[in-house]
């Protein structure tokens, strides 16, 4: 179950839109699945900490105990021509270990098959970051996508989205079909992952192409929650001044923990 460890890569970013821009959304048709809203169950549970720490068995523990049987009641959901793929990264130590043991789960519930080559290679920092921070920082991803086959992305909580969508873009771009998400628990306020058009078009409207400048986002690619968010702002330099503070409050965040700045501050 476990796959080969390889060295993680970490990358200093200073200009979030310079590794690539999100242009394909978590397609609107594409079926999501979830079976909490909240993470008190998982939190609870006595392998959590060890599973989130890295350690396969604790997470194979808490996904058989609270989940094998939420899994089995969608099982004709999807079919066992899906691919399961979860974001992960292949590091020694300290990566959590929870999505890709759902992953391997589902995969085996459903008799499907569950990807092993895409993986996260740069580190985000997310736990504990407020919605700013999370576009501020997003993932990138790396691995073959079987052409037109038809991927099933999972995760253990996902709350604005942002991962799974730079995997959904990472998997369209190269030739992969989005179609569905399957995920723990959604803790995010809009439990769609698509904005509804009126959003769009008022981010359309009032940004035009500055969320691209600013973030390498498409609008047309956003989650609900990630529009939700950012249509609170009234103009895009109000944008620029929350991510620059965003961006200190990173690097004061990460510091705190010994480890260097990420956007040369």
């Amino acid at each position: 179950m476990c796959p080969q460890f390889t060295e993680f890569i970490i990358v200093s970013r200073q200009d979030t839109a310079a590794w690539g821009v999100r242009r394909f959304p978590i397609p609107p048709s594409a079926l999501a699945v979830w079976l909490f809203d909240v993470d008190e169950a998982l939190k609870v549970h006595p392998a959590y900490a060890k599973a989130k720490a890295g350690d396969w068995q604790s997470a194979l523990t808490l996904v058989s105990d609270v989940a094998v049987v939420g899994i089995h009641a969608q099982r004709d959901k999807f079919g066992s021509d899906c691919i399961f793929v979860a974001p992960f990264a292949r590091e020694a130590s300290g990566n959590n270990a929870i999505p890709q043991v759902f992953a391997e789960v589902c995969g085996m519930v459903f008799g499907a098959s569950t990807d092993q080559t895409i993986v996260q290679t740069t580190k985000v920092y997310h736990t504990g970051a407020d919605a700013m921070e999370r576009l501020a920082l997003r993932p990138e991803f790396d691995g073959d996508v079987q052409q037109s086959k038809r991927y099933v992305l999972v995760d253990d909580v996902t709350s604005l989205g942002g991962t799974l969508a730079e995997l959904a873009n990472y998997i369209q771009s190269k030739g992969g079909v989005v179609h569905g998400v399957f995920v723990l628990v959604n803790a995010g306020r809009s439990k769609s992952f698509s904005p509804d058009k009126r959003t769009i078009k008022i981010l359309e409207a009032r940004y035009g192409h500055e969320l691209i400048e600013i973030f390498g986002i498409a609008v047309n690619a956003l989650t609900a929650n990630e529009a939700r968010y950012l249509v609170g702002f009234r103009t895009a330099d109000e944008i620029r001044n929350r991510l620059a503070k965003a961006k200190q409050e990173i690097d004061l965040r990460l510091r705190s923990k010994g480890i260097p700045s990420i956007f040369g501050g």
